[in-house]
C-alpha cells in the first residue's frame, strides 16, 4: 500500500533531523540482501549506536536538501540505505566489513562533517581505528616517557640494593 503524503512528510522530517545531528553518513545500495541479512546488519549497526534507514530516493534527496547537504551524486534508481552516527568511522567501518561477507551490499558515498566524500574516502574512513582505540593509543604514547623515567630511576635503586647486598655478604 502506498504511503500517504503525511507519512512521507514524517519520514522526511525524521530523516532530516537524523542527518543534521550526525557527524558521519554513509549511503549504500542493499538490493539483493535477504531479510535475515538485513536483520544482522541492523543488529551490528545498533550495537555501535548507528542509525539505519531504507528510504526512497526522492525522499532522501528532499531530506538531504533540508539538512543542508548536497544531493548531486544520488543518482541510483533503487532504494538506498542511509546509515548515520555520531562516531565518524562507525557507519563506514561496519558497512565495509559487512559488505566483505555479503557482496549484495554496495557502498555508494557518504558525508563527513556535512561535506560529501567519495567512495574511496569512505573506504579510507573504514580502515581507521575507533575513537576508543585512538584514545587508548594516545594514552599509551603519553604514558611512555613517564614509564621510561620510572624505569630509569628505579634502576639506580636496584643497583644500590645489589651493591649493599654484596657488601653484606
Amino acid at each position: 500500500m502506498p504511503k500517504t503524503r503525511l507519512q512521507k512528510e514524517d519520514i522526511v522530517k525524521s530523516l532530516t533531523n537524523s542527518l543534521k545531528e550526525s557527524k558521519s553518513i554513509v549511503l549504500s545500495k542493499i538490493t539483493g540482501l535477504s531479510v535475515a541479512e538485513m536483520t544482522e546488519l541492523r543488529k551490528k549497526l545498533r550495537e555501535e549506536n548507528v542509525g539505519h534507514k531504507v528510504v526512497k530516493i526522492s525522499l532522501l534527496k528532499r531530506a538531504l536538501r533540508l539538512a543542508g547537504l548536497s544531493d548531486k551524486n544520488v543518482g541510483v534508481k533503487t532504494q538506498v540505505a542511509v546509515s548515520y552516527g555520531e562516531d565518524e568511522t562507525a557507519p563506514a567501518r561496519i558497512l565495509k566489513s559487512f559488505g566483505k561477507e555479503h557482496e549484495n551490499l554496495q557502498l555508494l558515498f557518504g558525508y563527513l562533517e556535512k561535506q560529501q566524500v567519495t567512495l574511496e574516502q569512505v573506504n579510507a574512513l573504514a580502515t581507521l581505528p575507533t575513537k576508543q582505540q585512538l584514545l587508548g593509543q594516545l594514552a599509551s604514547v603519553l604514558a611512555g616517557p613517564a614509564r621510561g623515567l620510572v624505569m630509569v630511576l628505579s634502576g639506580n635503586f636496584r643497583g644500590l640494593v645489589r651493591v649493599l647486598s654484596q657488601v653484606k655478604r
